[in-house]
């Protein structure tokens, strides 16, 4: 009886080690393999992605700088103007009969001074051989003086009737996208009236971005901690997402940020610029602006799908010890950078992170690490991994090995 028992307490034993025998030890199967990565310390840009609206670099509102009747529209509304276009022509008749009046008060001021001068020359020459007195040599003098003063102002009234008259032509101020006519022809205008037309320059395009006061505050306190590094407007990357999610395909550059915020959003803003060869970008559009800031050296990301979560929330990884087994490592995350999330502790350079092939583990179980590299990149892995780890099988000899 005691012997029955005996072999009965070593068989119970038994099942019990084979119940804390992991399930690959105890089928003899080698180590489940995962993919992991070697930590390295990085620069990461601080990028935050912003709401914004587009707006044109240049707006002019066209308006008559004379009265007038509207005779002729020469633009294509919607179309492209270039600067000095003409876009409306007014009635020039009184105009032009204003030129030619100044043209003849101009000939007029002429031949007085012409007869001025004639005049001095001759008092000039008497007074020299004393036949006449210098009084009157003085008032000859003033009279050409007079006449070259009227022959100026002529010309100058000239020129302002040349100039009114040339404001007939109502020309293109900037070169852009004019808008619809806001007149007809056969309408009266006045000078510095209403807007006849609208021009605005869309390339390159302003992008007007909003920050919260609070978010700018807590980056000019990392950065005046030291915990970041500034990047310069000028050098600071600029991305655009349209309004349908995708990218613009030309980057931008920072131009600066309001030194005032606005009151009753409590937000501040800036403004990038974009080129908009292709006209895609219109005023008043709704974007998303990726925008890099600063630059925080030395940090260590993972990818999110690393990243695991206990029943209480806490976030942790699992990390290969020494001795090839999988192990738990509670760690405190930081930012997202795209599909990767910073760790601000409890990770090192060096230490080897599992990023994927946890269904095949468990905590403490060994594994047969293999590089990983991220599959929505398209890139290799690293070589500090692939110089301790195997490199991933190609996806022929990866599907064979499943099927055998």
């Amino acid at each position: 009886m005691s012997i029955d028992l005996s072999r009965a307490l070593l068989l119970g034993a038994s099942v019990s080690l084979l119940a804390l025998t992991p399930l690959a030890a105890q089928e003899g199967r080698p180590p489940p393999p995962v993919g992991v990565i070697v930590v390295q310390a990085e620069d990461l840009a601080v990028t935050s992605e912003l709401p914004g609206r587009i707006a044109a670099t240049r707006v002019a509102d066209v308006r008559p700088r004379v009265s007038g009747i509207v005779e002729t529209r020469e633009f294509e509304q919607g179309s492209v103007v270039s600067e000095g276009d003409v876009l409306f022509r007014l009635d020039s008749a009184s105009y032009e009969i204003a030129v030619e009046a100044a043209q003849a008060g101009l000939a007029r001021a002429e031949a007085v001074l012409k007869d001025a001068q004639a005049t001095e020359k001759r008092f000039a020459s008497l007074n020299e051989r004393n036949i006449t007195s210098q009084a009157e040599y003085e008032t000859a003098i003033a009279a050409r003086l007079q006449a070259a003063a009227a022959v100026a102002e002529a010309k100058a009234n000239l020129r302002a009737a040349e100039i009114s008259l040339s404001y007939t032509e109502v020309k293109a101020p900037i070169s852009g996208v004019i808008g619809r006519a806001q007149v007809t022809e056969g309408a009266l205008v006045a000078a510095g009236g209403e807007v006849l037309t609208t021009i605005q320059q869309l390339d390159p395009v302003y992008a007007d971005i909003q920050q919260p006061v609070s978010e700018l505050l807590r980056l000019r306190a990392a950065l005046k901690g030291g915990a970041l590094t500034q990047v310069e407007p000028g050098a600071a990357k600029v991305e655009m997402l349209m309004d349908d999610g995708s990218l613009y395909d030309e980057p931008g550059k920072l131009l600066f940020a309001e030194a005032s915020v606005e009151r009753t959003s409590g937000q501040i803003t800036l403004r990038a610029e974009f080129p908009n060869a292709e006209g895609d970008l219109l005023p008043g559009m709704y974007v998303r602006v990726m925008l890099e800031q600063a630059t925080e050296t030395g940090a260590i990301a993972v990818p999110g799908q690393a990243v695991q979560r206990d029943p209480a929330g806490n976030a942790f990884l699992y990390v290969l010890d020494e001795a090839g087994l999988a192990q738990v490592r509670q760690v405190r995350l930081g930012r997202s950078d795209g599909n990767r999330m910073t760790v601000s502790s409890g990770l090192a350079t060096g230490d080897v992170v599992i990023v994927d092939g946890f269904q095949k583990m468990g905590a403490g179980a060994p594994v047969a690490p293999v590089c990983w590299a991220d599959p929505s990149k398209d890139a290799a892995p690293a070589g500090v991994c692939t110089q301790r780890f195997a490199a991933p099988a190609a996806p022929e000899a990866a599907a064979e090995a499943a099927v055998n």
